[in-house]
């Protein structure tokens, strides 16, 4: 989902090279086995010199992961090890999107990059061990954006997913004590793009502006599409339990981001109005 949106909007001037998916003229590398040392070094030496990595590979199946630890670790935290080893090498930029889930939840305002992350599960664990992976390999050149609750053009996500369910059902409940930032694709790649270009370093957070549970952004999907007339009732993650604990509250502040790109994001609610003029649902 976001690895295409990067590759759609390659900056003029720039060739990009992927890994996995193809978008317009596009070059890539399917199948790179990104933890694997040696595949690795043999695609930098093949494909580079390289200025810079967008590392947006991750194991993102939250519950699978609570019974799969091992495999969510080679992925959150070995590829990113190795990629940025191989960037340290070649001197080149790594830029690593991370997660909100590195944060339990228990805070009520904003979470900033200099907070305390304290995950709650093992996909949490293996990104948090993945950023001091990547930052500690390469230092002084990689930066780790943390995003959360991505939505885009391609790929699965929660307003394809909520708008399917209800045209099929016609009623939905959707939890209401989860709090955060739906994030478009379309707003995070270009943020990323900048974040390379513009030589970032350390921690970043990168969201939409503003806030919203599940339920109210369910709400602002609905009314979008059209869907006023399904009922949407509130619940609680008690009532949906799930392998994997998530945060209750994991807004980002992006303020750092934006001093570094001159601009934030866009507010969540018109960054889905738009979302939703690219690909209607």
């Amino acid at each position: 989902m976001l690895g295409s949106e990067l590759l759609a909007r390659v900056p003029a001037g720039i060739e990009a090279l992927g890994t996995d998916l193809v978008a317009g003229p596009t070059v890539t590398l399917a199948g790179l086995d990104l933890a694997d040392p040696k595949a690795v070094e043999r695609a930098f030496e093949e494909h580079g010199p390289f200025e810079g990595v967008l590392h947006c590979a991750a194991y993102t199946a939250v519950d699978k992961a609570e019974s799969e630890p091992e495999v969510a670790r080679r992925v959150n935290v070995d590829a990113s090890r190795v990629l940025a080893e191989a960037c340290a090498r070649a001197k080149a930029q790594l830029v690593a999107v991370s997660t909100d889930f590195v944060f339990d939840g228990a805070s009520r305002v904003p979470y900033t990059e200099s907070d305390t992350p304290h995950p709650l599960s093992v996909y949490g664990v293996t990104k948090l061990e993945g950023e001091r992976a990547a930052l500690d390999a390469n230092p002084g050149r990689t930066a780790v954006v943390r995003t959360q609750w991505l939505y885009g053009p391609r790929g699965k996500h929660f307003p394809r997913t909520i708008v399917a369910l209800a045209r099929e059902k016609g009623s939905l409940r959707v939890v209401d004590d989860q709090v955060g930032a739906p994030t478009s694709t379309l707003e995070l790649a270009p943020a990323l793009w900048d974040v390379l270009a513009l030589r970032g370093t350390g921690v970043f957070h990168a969201a939409c502006e503003g806030a919203c549970s599940w339920h109210g952004f369910t709400a602002a999907i609905l009314e979008a599409c059209g869907l006023r007339s399904v009922a949407l009732a509130p619940c609680s993650s008690a009532d949906f339990p799930r392998p994997a604990r998530r945060p209750a509250y994991s807004v980002l502040d992006s303020s750092r981001l934006a001093a570094l790109r001159g601009r934030p994001l866009a507010p969540w609610r018109a960054a889905l109005a738009e979302y939703l003029r690219v690909e209607p649902l």
